[in-house]
């Protein structure tokens, strides 16, 4: 095995190595990157939803406080308002959603399924937790969830959610007198849950991958390709001539020229030794033969 082999199968096996903890460390940084990303799309989504919220609390239900007890306008209530904003986008992107998903919910639609309803159950039985985060695979791929809880934190809200009898008449014809009801003050009901897709993500986060790890191995092969080209040229020809050379001497061709290298490397310095020795040699033979 020549030196020439054994320099690139060294390099090549650190080369190896780094390029494998590199990946590893590539990727997790990427993801993490990537579900960042998404994670703080949801986190947008949900401080728009908490904008509409807002405004309906403040404007709309006051504006329409003087309606009549028989008249029931959904606009006015909060999560209505945010759900019903959210399915515009939904129709554009609709693996984007945005529901406020409850146990016991006055409309049908807004009941929590299986896995929404594991997010409300934490909450309940984690006082003090604002916000929860998990990930589910879907049939389009994986998905980040943003969830927080809500809260009955007035007795406003008790109002339309305590006893059917208390309800305004309007919403119990609308919606009937079995749902949404028994509710109490400081008890989380229900939980904003926003669904972000992370496949886009995840794929442009190989992709960068995937073109951070092509550039490190072209400069590897534009490094391995300097390295032996200085190899040939500063180790591997000098020696090759000084051994040919030390050949000649050893078989007795007095002929044989000298070492012609000027270097000021340990190469430049072997080949001045080996000249050094080979005129001593000459003159002791020289000597021996007077």
């Amino acid at each position: 095995m020549g030196l020439r082999l054994k320099f690139n199968l060294a390099i090549l096996a650190v080369f190896a190595v780094g390029f494998a903890a590199a990946w590893v460390a590539l990727e997790r940084q990427f993801v993490a990157s990537a579900r960042d990303e998404v994670l703080q799309n949801a986190r947008i989504m949900m401080a728009a939803a908490n904008a509409v919220r807002t405004y309906t609390s403040q404007r709309v239900g006051p504006a329409l406080a003087t309606a009549p007890r028989d008249h029931f306008e959904p606009m006015t209530v909060p999560s209505y308002a945010a759900q019903t904003n959210f399915k515009a986008l939904t129709e554009r992107y609709p693996d984007f959603t945005y529901k406020e998903a409850a146990l016991n919910p006055t409309n049908p639609t807004d009941r929590a399924t299986d896995w929404e309803a594991d997010f409300i159950h934490a909450f309940r039985n984690r006082r003090g937790v604002a916000e929860l985060i998990g990930e589910r695979e879907t049939p389009t791929g994986p998905v980040l969830t943003l969830a927080r809880p809500i809260t009955v934190s007035s007795e406003a809200c008790l109002t339309c959610h305590s006893t059917p009898d208390r309800a305004p008449p309007a919403l119990l014809a609308q919606y009937g007198s079995n749902n949404g009801f028994g509710w109490t003050l400081g008890e989380t009901v229900a939980a904003q849950i926003v669904s972000v897709p992370m496949a886009l993500a995840l794929e442009t986060a190989q992709r960068n991958l995937h073109a951070a790890m092509a550039l490190l191995a072209a400069v590897f092969a534009g490094v391995m390709i300097v390295l032996n080209v200085l190899l040939h040229l500063t180790v591997v020809r000098p020696v090759v001539r000084i051994s040919r050379l030390a050949t000649d001497v050893s078989l007795g061709k007095a002929d044989a020229p000298e070492f012609a290298g000027g270097g000021r490397d340990e190469i430049g310095e072997l080949g001045r030794a080996f000249t050094r020795m080979r005129r001593s040699l000459d003159q002791a033979m020289r000597m021996l033969g007077a």
